[in-house]
């Protein structure tokens, strides 16, 4: 059995994917050009969504396309140019939101939500990271009545389906957990499972700590080229050369450009995040994460401050940065919290790497022995890394794996 492989990609899943085969018994080297946990692992809302099991859809009704279309809402915004420019993959992205396709997909989505918690748990305790998670959930809050009773017939379905376990908050209740909020709410939903993490970026660090401590290897390099040579793969970096028996992607929105490179194909688009950090009042404290469902933005009381997550821009993943999208979420958070000044230089800026069907890839491509395809986790990249190494690893070692990986074959596709 072949046991060398190079993982390409120091974010949660090219990590987790390491750690996994690591315990395998592989000889194992991770290459990204920037430090474990930097990219877009390092600025997400820092959430690990067990109650995620229904992945974000493109909007399909009248009225939500019309409140995007001025562009100026803080949920969803676009760059006219980007959007042309992914206009097949955001086309096929609207074809799989039907009402049809969607239900088709959301139980093969739930499948890998379900095991989030049990394999950050598994890592969690080997990185010794415990003081980084609280496990005390978060709240989506809600400013009108529809919105809310629509939330609770989901969650009541989800509940059933797929044990997701929540409690339902009036706006008196809101007051007690979150005495500090100034804005008129109608309720909010109280996810019970989650876990929160008051620095994702270290939690990734220490799981790559891990990886090193249980003998794998973090080169920071750039790679240049990835090349088949019989039946070894050399991976060609500004640092040097490598060779290995099996690779492993996991770039992220990097992914497509990569494969490109290998003649294949993938219809990987990208969603911006922004965020930033704001000083917190010690009298006026935030107690839990919470998300503003109705105006699309997350404030998470964080290591680093108060940390606001905006929603998503439809953008190429080299555009400027636009701070029209956070400042618009930030005048939002002010009327419903009272952060404080900035606190970092500039904003930071990520992008996920989407795929039109809302499932990641993962399996190994098409004609390209020894090529292993980890990535197009959408907004759950963070939370479905450890899940993802460990089902990699059970099919890269031809077992029976916890989840038919069928659906999560990049051929699904076609090319």
């Amino acid at each position: 059995m072949a046991k060398r492989v190079v993982v390409l990609g120091a974010g949660m899943v090219g990590v987790s994917v390491a750690w996994h085969l690591l315990k395998r018994g592989y000889e194992v080297i991770v290459v990204d050009r920037v430090s474990p946990g930097q990219e877009t692992s390092f600025g997400n809302a820092g959430i690990i969504q067990r109650e995620a099991v229904r992945p974000y859809a493109f909007p399909r009704d009248l009225a939500t396309l019309l409140r995007v279309l001025p562009n100026r809402s803080v949920d969803i915004r676009y760059r006219p140019t980007s959007v042309i420019r992914a206009a097949h993959p955001l086309l096929q992205y609207w074809h799989y939101s039907s009402e049809s396709k969607y239900k088709q997909l959301v139980p093969e989505y739930a499948a890998l939500i379900m095991q989030s918690l049990d394999t950050h748990e598994e890592m969690i305790a080997s990185a010794n990271a415990a003081s980084l998670i609280r496990k005390e959930g978060y709240l989506k809050l809600f400013r009108t009545q529809k919105a809310l009773d629509d939330e609770c017939t989901r969650a009541a379905a989800d509940r059933a389906n797929y044990g997701v376990d929540y409690e339902v908050l009036n706006a008196a209740q809101i007051a007690t957990m979150e005495p500090n909020l100034t804005a008129s709410l109608a309720g909010a939903i109280h996810w019970k499972q989650p876990w929160t993490v008051t620095d994702p970026g270290a939690l990734v660090k220490a799981y790559a700590d891990d990886v090193i401590a249980k003998g794998g290897e973090i080169k920071r390099a750039n790679l240049q080229a990835l090349k088949q040579a019989g039946e070894q793969w050399v991976i060609e970096t500004d640092d040097g050369q490598l060779h290995a028996d099996q690779v492993v992607m996991a770039m992220g929105p990097w992914s497509s450009y990569w494969l490109r490179q290998q003649g294949l194909e993938v219809p990987l688009f990208t969603k911006r995040g922004y965020h930033m950090h704001y000083q917190c009042d010690e009298k006026k404290p935030l107690n839990h994460w919470i998300m503003d469902a109705e105006v699309g933005y997350l404030l998470a009381p964080m290591r680093a401050g108060i940390r606001l997550t905006t929603g998503a821009e439809l953008t190429a993943l080299d555009a400027p940065t636009d701070q029209s999208q956070l400042q618009a979420a930030e005048h939002e958070a002010k009327a419903l919290y009272p952060i404080g000044a900035r606190i970092d230089e500039t904003p930071w800026k990520g992008g996920r790497p989407c795929m039109p069907d809302m499932k990641p890839v993962i399996g190994e491509a098409p004609q390209r022995k020894g090529l292993w395809l980890a990535f197009g986790h959408g907004h759950q990249g963070f939370t479905l890394g450890p899940v993802t190494g460990k089902l990699l690893g059970q099919m890269m070692d031809g077992e029976a794996t916890d989840v038919d990986m069928q659906p999560y074959r990049v051929t699904r596709f076609g090319g």
